[in-house]
């Protein structure tokens, strides 16, 4: 999808389009949230488009996108999932019961912080969503953290791509050395951590 077809779907449905791209990107990500969100506080400068209503439908899209996966976590269950990596599976990737119920102990302690923290980081902000579905977090609350952290993340990128006008394209470039960055680290925590594992089962 590129800025043309962005253009004539959000000059078409103006806010709706834009709260609609943002829900699917959250769920199945066509389009990375920097362009929609850079792109269309662009658009702000030269049509009727205003700079809050962008940022409340962009808030509302990602926030709808987070409840379906949360949705989908909170239907996969830890019961499901520990019943999954019992298996074949589990000895593949090795994970059991105890790294389960390790992980939804951590997450049930630092839940909040995890949520609203996470929307502000890329690739993580959609993930999430799963694990504080899959503990039960507390659906209202869920709903508030995500909707504070959208809200400052979209702030930040519709603003910068009102701000710099034709040249929105530069904090694409920004961005994108923040999530390499971003998935390079959690490369080597994961690497990490099936490292100690591994010392630790030898």
């Amino acid at each position: 999808m590129n800025t043309t077809v962005l253009t004539e779907l959000i000059n078409q449905y103006g806010y709706l389009a834009i709260a609609l791209l943002i829900a699917l990107e959250n769920v199945f990500p066509p389009i990375p949230s920097e362009v929609i969100l850079t792109f269309a506080g662009f658009l702000t400068l030269n049509s009727e488009l205003h700079i809050i209503g962008v940022i409340i439908a962009s808030t509302i899209g990602a926030v709808l996108g987070a409840l379906i996966l949360y949705l989908a976590g909170h239907l996969l269950s830890t019961k499901r999932l520990e019943k999954i990596l019992s298996g074949k599976i589990g000895r593949l990737l090795h994970f059991n019961d105890k790294d389960v119920a390790k992980s939804v102990t951590f997450f049930k302690k630092h839940g909040g912080k995890a949520v609203f923290f996470g929307r502000l980081v890329p690739v993580i902000r959609s993930l999430i969503s799963i694990p504080a579905g899959m503990t039960h977090f507390d659906w209202k609350r869920f709903v508030v953290l995500s909707s504070l952290g959208t809200l400052i993340w979209n702030t930040i990128l519709i603003s910068s791509g009102h701000y710099l006008g034709s040249s929105w394209k530069k904090i694409l470039t920004i961005f994108d050395s923040f999530t390499t960055v971003v998935v390079v680290l959690l490369g080597l925590i994961v690497v990490g951590y099936y490292f100690v594992k591994m010392k630790k089962a030898k």
